[in-house]
């Protein structure tokens, strides 16, 4: 059953990675893409090394608008996959649209944000993303990853941006992987993340993945957007149901959980694209002041 999964859900993928060797930047470079990327967006000038990986690591930076002729400080939203965040002309299978997104908010006086994308390991995303041993992927690298996130890519991005650097402030979002990852970045490190957008999320790798859940919940303040398609394939609805249960069942609240199977939806960039927005504004929502006497 999860062979047939992994088939249907990743298959598209997967044959573009054997094409060009599980680069990504090649597949973008062969077909001459043009940049969508917006003029806010930039990449960090030198590549992060990721220790206990033995590799280094992209980061893209959105910033609002108008964060050069101000003093203001920011909420900090990082996500992964980076490469299909901002750009179209290194995403794989079309872009987030973040930076068109967080813009038009900024411009409405709804939200602003700085927004970081960490690039993924091309061939090395499915082990990265995966906190578990998985039978298909072999040894887990998520939590290397996610403390990579925490010990190098936090401590920079608070130290040369004005970000809030509170757990308030900050969030973690990503689909797929990334939001397998991103879910257990926020129970993992409640002192870090308060906020977690955690879009189609593989909990298929493994069966540990609802019983982390369950054992190591997350914060009760902690905000949880999770959200799939409805025509994903295979047991990907009926995962996130579960985990839906095991949260609550583990005494969150149900006023800080949000969980949307969106009809007509499909496991693509499209969807989460078109839902970022509502994501977003739902995470970032002023928490009510409860009057006391």
């Amino acid at each position: 059953m999860k062979k047939s999964k992994f088939a249907f859900i990743f298959l598209p993928v997967a044959i573009l990675l054997s094409v060009y060797g599980g680069n990504t930047s090649a597949i973008a470079a062969s077909t001459n893409k043009p940049s969508t990327a917006q003029a806010n967006v930039s990449l960090l000038a030198e590549q992060l090394a990721m220790p206990g990986l033995h590799r280094t690591r992209q980061l893209r930076i959105y910033v609002p608008p108008n964060y050069a002729n101000s003093d203001k400080r920011y909420p900090v939203l990082y996500m992964h996959d980076g490469q299909n965040l901002f750009d179209n002309a290194t995403a794989y299978a079309g872009e987030w649209n973040v930076d068109e997104t967080m813009n038009a908010l900024s411009k409405a006086g709804k939200l602003e944000l700085i927004v970081v994308g960490i690039d993924n390991g091309e061939a090395k995303r499915m082990t990265e993303l995966n906190p578990w041993p998985s039978v298909q992927f072999g040894a887990p690298e998520g939590k290397e990853y996610v403390e990579f996130i925490v010990n190098i890519v936090k401590p920079l991005i608070d130290k040369q941006y004005r970000s809030k650097p509170d757990r308030a402030n900050t969030a973690i979002m990503g689909s797929s992987m990334g939001g397998l990852i991103s879910h257990y970045a926020i129970n993992q490190y409640p002192q870090i993340f308060s906020k977690a957008g955690i879009y189609s999320p593989s909990y298929w790798t493994s069966a540990a993945s609802i019983d982390f859940i369950s054992n190591t919940p997350a914060a009760k303040d902690a905000r949880l957007y999770l959200a799939t398609g409805e025509i994903e394939g295979g047991a990907q609805v009926p995962d996130v149901q579960r985990a839906y249960a095991a949260i609550l069942k583990a005494g969150h609240p149900a006023s800080n959980v949000s969980l949307k199977i969106v009809a007509g939806a499909e496991h693509n960039e499209k969807f989460w694209s078109g839902d970022f927005e509502n994501a977003v504004l739902w995470l970032f929502a002023p928490v009510p002041v409860i009057a006391t006497k």
